[in-house]
């Protein structure tokens, strides 16, 4: 017993020393705070970070406490506080019952002994059957042959453009035939940098969102299948940045400065930017943005010369804590979120795609006035967010060195290479 709660008090302090995100992406969502009040002891206590899926989830707890009897209370913690909350909690035996995960923080979670084992219930269930889910997103969650969370969602990454933009500059829109050369000749032709205005933005922190799509495409990668090494300094990889730097970075982004100052969305949302890549999480704030709802749309992203065509997938998980006070009852939750028919419903109720395989075909529907069909079809051309124990530390370090190679501080092989000696120093102390 000593030896687990040694184990969680060393894993837990490097969380909470890397709990900053330098960006959303890959994470599921928003940062707006929103909490639905204090818990009590005779309910359940869920904890997330996007305010965007609430109304939805409500709806879904509303549902499991009218069967079950079992009240259940949300509160939504932005992302950048999130983890440091969940480590204080793991730390003083007040972790919330019920929360979720991500692939970035799963693994130290897992090998912390912060997690409830759901290997044995998932077992005994008759509505958790493990090959429903997509693979992959169930093997973010689990560690040692052992399930510590339940498949939530998915997430694919599309391309939004500005038809206005688009129109005005007679340019046709982005479809299945762009390929990254397409996209690129788009954005420079787009860009108008008296007037602020530019192609596309995606700044030196966005790595699902961004590059790494650009990266396997055009046969590169950021970790080899074992995830023994680092494919930081593969030559597809190096040559991949050295196009995304060359073709995109110094002729039709903003300033590294200007995109710190305003984020992709907000210059997306506001006209300054005529393209960006986007997670599926996004859609609902996008659809509630006046100025996109009017004026963009998606497309799937652009593919390489050869027509390798690949998105960077993630998805989160419904997790419970370890030492929680209501494990029987978060438990009865977390089977409940899992089953085909609640999976279904959370796709319809467009909260996000669900992981449950086949249940999200309605999700297209939420919101009407975009081509939301495309992130379903980018899901044959899947691979998934790259991930270690030691995920949240490379990915800081590679941001960085990445900042410096955007303002032409080093070269992007330079960068590439500095990325990979970090990450494999880290890979191997796990």
């Amino acid at each position: 017993m000593e030896d687990v709660e040694m184990k969680k008090k060393t894993l837990l302090s490097v969380i909470l020393a890397a709990a900053m995100c330098t960006s959303l992406s890959a994470c599921g969502g928003s940062e707006n705070s929103d909490s639905s009040g204090n818990n009590s002891s005779n309910q359940l206590s869920v904890s997330i970070w996007d305010n965007n899926q609430l109304p939805g989830l409500r709806q879904l707890m509303d549902d499991f406490t009218n069967e079950t009897g079992i009240a259940v209370e949300i509160q939504v913690v932005p992302w950048d506080q999130y983890w440091t909350l969940l480590e204080a909690g793991a730390q003083g035996n007040t972790l919330p019952d019920v929360f979720w995960m991500h692939s970035t923080y799963s693994q130290r979670f897992m090998r912390g002994g912060v997690l409830l084992d759901l290997t044995d219930h998932i077992a005994q269930s008759d509505k958790i059957e493990p090959s429903n889910y997509y693979q992959d997103i169930l093997g973010l969650y689990q560690y040692d042959q052992k399930t510590y969370a339940i498949p939530k969602d998915y997430d694919t990454i599309a391309l939004w453009y500005n038809k206005t933009m688009f129109d005005e500059a007679n340019i046709a829109y982005p479809d299945e035939t762009w390929t990254w050369d397409t996209f690129a000749e788009a954005a420079q032709k787009l860009t108008n940098k008296e007037k602020n205005q530019y192609g596309f933005a995606s700044p030196a922190a966005y790595n699902q969102d961004g590059y790494y799509n650009m990266i396997y495409s055009m046969g590169g990668y950021i970790l080899n299948d074992d995830k023994s090494a680092s494919g930081w300094d593969a030559p597809e990889t190096i040559s991949a940045m050295n196009w995304w730097y060359d073709n995109l970075v110094t002729t039709s982004m903003p300033t590294q400065q200007m995109m710190g100052e305003n984020t992709t969305d907000v210059l997306f949302g506001s006209g300054r930017s005529a393209m960006t890549l986007q997670g599926s999480w996004m859609v609902k704030a996008f659809s509630e943005n006046e100025y996109i709802a009017a004026n963009a749309d998606v497309a799937v992203l652009p593919k390489a010369e050869d027509g390798t065509r690949k998105t960077v997938y993630n998805g989160l998980g419904w997790a419970a804590a370890a030492d929680g006070k209501h494990t029987e009852e978060a438990w009865k939750l977390l089977e409940y979120l899992g089953s085909e028919p609640v999976q279904r419903k959370q796709a319809e109720l467009g909260i996000t795609m669900s992981a449950y395989m086949g249940t999200s075909d309605n999700w297209v529907n939420c919101a009407p006035q975009f081509n939301l069909q495309v992130y379903l079809d980018m899901t044959k051309d899947m691979v998934i967010r790259p991930y270690t124990a030691s995920t949240k530390v490379w990915e800081d370090y590679s941001q960085q060195v990445m900042v410096r190679a955007y303002t032409a501080e080093i070269t992007m092989e330079e960068a590439c290479k500095e990325i990979a000696a970090f990450m494999n120093t880290q890979i191997a102390e796990e």
